[in-house]
């Protein structure tokens, strides 16, 4: 089987990635804590020029620059920038799965995980509505300059006002329940090894046989490690000798790049409207949380 092999580069890369097959989003660093009241939002020192707050993938040069980075909680309008190594804002991009760039947001108790396709203006700013509740947030910008030779994982963090409520992170579970589908999960993440996940949907007991294509396949999965969510971005394993079948299953090669936790989320189709399945998974031989209230979550 191929698949296609992208490496997306960030500040704190593990190295070891999500199997060699498939497209591979690098693991960031981590967030920063927020506990308990933050401070009303403060403006951006300046539009003009990154802040050494933002992380910089090793080598590459490329910054993510968050026009706001204290927003107010709720639906907010956020805007951003791609610098290229000469601090000029990225106007041109080479499009991956369908898309310019993509967005992934996630609170620190990897909660309100959102993926999202902004759009960009003129100047090189990107525009995304995001819902946000108080907190610490990471961004994930998932993207390739026309003018890099990789794709790119950028990221930023924005805190939002308010009062941090961190919620527990759910036990390791094979079966997870959205929108009246039932999504079952086999196969294990192994540290340093490759290994299949297979995710079978279903809906009212009968298997979906339909599933509709997104970002040019049938499903999309992003995993997040817990504590300092560290990122990996993967795309189903494919045949170039056969098409891929509209369900049930969707299957992904992976490699647990190091021991922890991770959380999953699934991204498919189907009438129309895309839905997201979420996992916790420990790596195999890795203890899961005793309490899950009680482990870090990076804030």
């Amino acid at each position: 089987m191929q698949t296609p092999a992208r490496l997306a580069v960030v500040a704190g890369a593990l190295g070891a990635v999500f199997a060699a097959a498939v497209g591979v989003g690098a693991a960031v660093g981590p967030i920063g804590a927020a506990v308990g009241p933050i401070g009303a939002p403060e403006a951006h020192p300046s539009a003009a020029a990154p802040t050494t707050a933002h992380q910089t993938p090793v080598g590459t040069g490329y910054v993510l620059d968050v026009l706001e980075e204290r927003p107010a909680a709720g639906t907010a309008a956020v805007e951003f920038r791609v610098l290229g190594p000469d601090g000029v804002p990225v106007t041109e991009y080479t499009e991956d799965h369908g898309e310019d760039l993509h967005l992934v947001a996630v609170r620190s108790d990897l909660t309100g995980y959102q993926h999202v396709h902004p759009d960009l203006g003129d100047d090189g700013t990107w525009r995304a509505p995001l819902t946000l509740t108080p907190g610490s947030w990471r961004l994930v910008a998932d993207t390739t300059p026309a003018a890099a030779d990789e794709d790119l994982a950028l990221t930023a963090d924005l805190q939002v006002a308010g009062t941090y409520d961190p919620q527990p992170l759910p036990g390791p579970a094979p079966v997870a329940e959205v929108d009246g589908y039932t999504v079952v999960l086999t196969g294990e993440l192994t540290t340093g090894a490759e290994s299949e996940l297979t995710f079978s949907v279903s809906r009212d007991g009968h298997p979906v046989t339909d599933l509709q294509p997104y970002l040019g396949a049938y499903g999309h999965l992003v995993a997040l490690r817990d504590g300092d969510l560290h990122y990996l971005h993967v795309h189903p394993v494919e045949d170039d000798a056969v098409a891929p079948a509209p369900g049930p299953h969707v299957e992904f090669a992976a490699t647990a790049p190091s021991t922890g936790t991770y959380r999953l989320f699934l991204d498919f189709r189907h009438g129309d409207t895309v839905h997201t399945a979420a996992f916790t998974v420990p790596t195999a031989g890795s203890a899961a949380p005793d309490e899950p209230a009680g482990h870090g979550h990076g804030g």
